[in-house]
């Protein structure tokens, strides 16, 4: 008899350093007495006996121990040994305890050298389908097929409780040169917890979480869960049918911002989270009555420390199992669209944490992130920025954003810290940033990326939204990118965010002189496709809640709160507002503890939830504030020079020009009677909202039910209304 495994091969086998454990293990051909015979070898480490058990289990045959570490060999007939009718492997440990299993290396490999190709390329959109730990049967034998990418590794195996942890169990098979590894493990099943074990180049080894892996345990443990996505069903079609018109850019869009670990707690147990099944009933139901169209998550991805709130992510494939199991998620989200409700997500492309279990150094080197610090390392936030000139890593984000629309449904991405990943120089000194090849500033593969990921996203799901959190002057962001833009369908307008709040931190008293902080919005206003977003970056770090920010007496704060919210809901653009900023609370948002729902058993905090609501209601129903949110043909100023007043006076039109709505907002809390204005048409104005009505919490003062227009002879409008403007008011009025 003639063996002919190699004493290296054998080496790196058991040092866990070996690229291919196929060439010494599972079935080989060799010549036994002159004739072909096969030889069956297995790598089983802390083992006393092993058996090969030939098809129907009818009879075993003894392997010899042919290496100390646990390598053996048994010598068969060919014909026993048949691919269709897979041998099996029983093994018996220290404890005298057998197990009977299908042996791994028996199975061919799954991903093919197509796969690979788009891999490399950067092309296979849908790579989380042959990535990852995927759920198989080879040959009438079901398990899961692993695979990972890990190009500098010298080897990789797959641990977890299967096979007590050993890192030599379960060897990949690298496929070269893509550097992807690969290994069918039969016997396995959804639920099976697992990571993987990498060699480095230098010999030292490292666990890591699944990059691609679909679910993992609850923090702060760390391995990944193989998950079947497949076995939820969806009740949305009608939904996911009608969303390219639903999520038009003319339609209307009230976004709901949403923490789901802190929006509300468990009243018997406010330590416990909401499960994703127990929000998709009082959160859904709660943004209906309030009349949101859509709820915004901050990340669901997998990350280890809550304190992120989800922004430095580990498992960019797994929604967090703080709230249930992926099928919860799906649950939640099917229950949105049932309700009318579309799901848009936080998805975090720009930087990813150090976390020794994640993509640092996944193999040993700097393959997700730059080696460079000066490329791959933010200076804010502690993190690692993504090697977006990469193929196999703008592959993997790519497919990451199209994987949440695809297996969760999810109807948009908020992408953060857009300006980061654009500038080379971000929040940089001089000397610590590498400047492009044309010696610019801008990060020409991050922008290739952004543009790439936009034009996937719509090609792929029309309908789906794609939103920049993007705070400088980049032109084009949300322009497509056959006109030379970024391809976002919307951008957050930080500037008016900004300018808004800083505007009414004043004291009414000194207003008067920062009217351009509200006037200067609308020069740029059509520049971009806005979203008007009060989030949760302005109610943490020391910045107070919304009615802790402006000024004055109790009831000045409501009406202050009150006013704001009118301006922002009648300012072109789409909106945005953080939960708890809707009924006014007091303290900043604290990701470890529920809301303040208490606070809404008053009559203030009731009444501000009210404006709110009816809001949101006013967008929905009146075209002229949401069908024109993006053009200037959408908005007329009526009065904007009357500083010394702190008034503003505009026109919101619809598509339809006959259609407009007129908007008064009094900035300052000195009523304002017998106040004149010119409108383009004479006729009944009925006062359709009034930020200062008693339901609300106000005074009651204003022009109910309406008012009639009459000739004006001044010039610029053909007729004029003589109106009351509350104090720190915004009103509506709508010509009947």
């Amino acid at each position: 008899m003639r063996t002919t495994v190699a004493l290296d091969g054998v080496a790196a086998l058991t040092e866990g350093r070996h690229e291919n454990p196929f060439a010494i293990l599972g079935p080989h051909i060799v010549e036994e007495n002159g004739k072909s015979a096969t030889a069956v070898r297995a790598f089983l480490p802390n083992s006393t006996q092993a058996w090969v058990v030939h098809k129907g289990h009818s009879k075993s045959q003894p392997m010899r121990r042919i290496h100390p570490a646990g390598l053996y060999e048994a010598i068969c007939p060919t014909t026993e040994i048949n691919s269709a009718e897979p041998y099996m492997l029983r093994v018996a440990d220290h404890q005298g305890q057998q197990t009977t299993m299908h042996d791994p290396y028996s199975f061919p490999p799954l991903i093919s050298d197509y796969d690979l190709y788009l891999l490399g390329e950067g092309k296979d959109w849908r790579s989380y389908e042959k990535l990852g730990a995927q759920l198989r049967t080879v040959n009438g034998v079901d398990g899961v097929n692993f695979a990972v990418w890990a190009p500098d590794a010298q080897g990789v195996s797959v641990i977890g409780d299967f096979n007590g942890w050993e890192g030599h169990r379960h060897p990949l098979r690298k496929h070269v040169p893509s550097g992807v590894w690969e290994l069918f493990v039969p016997g396995l099943s959804d639920g099976t917890i697992y990571k993987y074990r990498v060699k480095s180049r230098w010999g030292e080894d490292c666990d890591k979480a699944d990059p691609y892996g679909f679910a993992a345990e609850v923090p702060p443990r760390t391995a990944s869960k193989v998950c079947d996505l497949n076995r939820y069903q969806w009740h949305d079609a009608n939904w996911v049918a009608d969303r390219p018109r639903a999520q038009a850019l003319d339609k209307p869009m009230n976004m709901y911002e949403v923490h789901l670990g802190s929006w509300r707690r468990p009243g018997d147990d406010p330590q416990r989270y909401l499960t994703y099944r127990e929000l998709a009933h009082q959160l859904v139901e709660y943004c209906v009555e309030q009349g949101f169209t859509h709820i915004e998550l901050l990340p669901v991805s997998e990350h280890p420390f809550s304190g992120s709130w989800g922004y430095q992510t580990v498992g960019y494939f797994a929604a967090t199992s703080r709230f249930g199991s992926p099928q919860d998620f799906m649950y939640f989200v099917d229950h949105c669209h049932q309700a009318g409700l579309g799901v848009i997500i936080d998805w975090v492309p720009a930087h990813f944490p150090r976390d020794g279990h994640g993509l640092r150094r996944f193999d040993g080197m700097a393959m997700y992130e730059h080696e460079d610090p000066r490329q791959g390392e933010h200076p804010d936030w502690g993190t690692l920025i993504f090697n977006y000139g990469r193929n196999e890593v703008r592959n993997f984000l790519i497919s990451n954003a199209l994987f949440w629309m695809d297996k969760y449904h999810i109807d948009g991405l908020r992408v953060d810290a857009v300006a980061s990943m654009l500038y080379l120089d971000y929040s940089r000194k001089a000397d610590e940033w590498v400047p492009n090849e044309f010696g610019g500033r801008e990060n020409l593969a991050a922008i290739s990326f952004l543009k790439e990921f936009n034009e996937q996203s719509h090609l792929q799901f029309p309908g789906v939204l794609t939103i920049a959190e993007e705070s400088t002057a980049w032109p084009g962001v949300s322009r497509p990118t056959y006109l030379g833009g970024l391809g976002f369908s919307l951008k957050w307008n930080m500037g008016w965010m900004n300018d808004s709040l800083r505007y009414f931190r004043h004291d009414p008293i000194h207003r008067r002189y920062h009217h351009d902080e509200l006037t200067f919005s609308l020069i740029y206003a059509f520049h971009e496709n806005f979203v008007l977003p009060f989030s949760h970056d302005e109610v943490v770090h020391g910045k107070k809640s919304l009615i802790d920010q402006v000024p004055g007496d109790l009831w000045q704060k409501f009406a202050n709160l009150r006013l704001l919210y009118g301006y922002q809901w009648t300012h072109p653009g789409k909106k945005l507002l953080f939960m708890g900023c809707e009924f006014g609370q007091w303290t900043e948002w604290n990701h470890d503890e529920s809301l303040q729902w208490h606070l809404t058993e008053w009559d203030s905090h009731k009444g501000v939830q009210k404006v709110v609501a009816d809001l949101n209601k006013l967008v929905i129903t009146e075209p002229a504030l949401h069908e024109l949110d993006f053009s200037h043909e959408g908005f007329e100023w009526i009065d904007c020079h009357n500083w010394e007043a702190s008034v503003l006076c505009y026109l919101r039109k619809a598509k339809n020009p006959a259609d407009f709505l007129l908007v008064c907002c009094n900035f300052t809390p000195v009523p304002r009677p017998n106040y004149k204005i010119g409108v383009p048409q004479g006729g009944y104005y009925q006062e359709i909202f009034n930020s200062d009505a008693a339901i609300y919490g106000g005074s009651n003062m204003g022009n109910y039910p309406g008012l009639n227009a009459f000739d004006n002879r001044s010039p610029g409008k053909s007729h004029c209304l003589e109106l009351t403007l509350p104090p720190l008011s915004v009103t509506i009025f709508k010509p009947r």
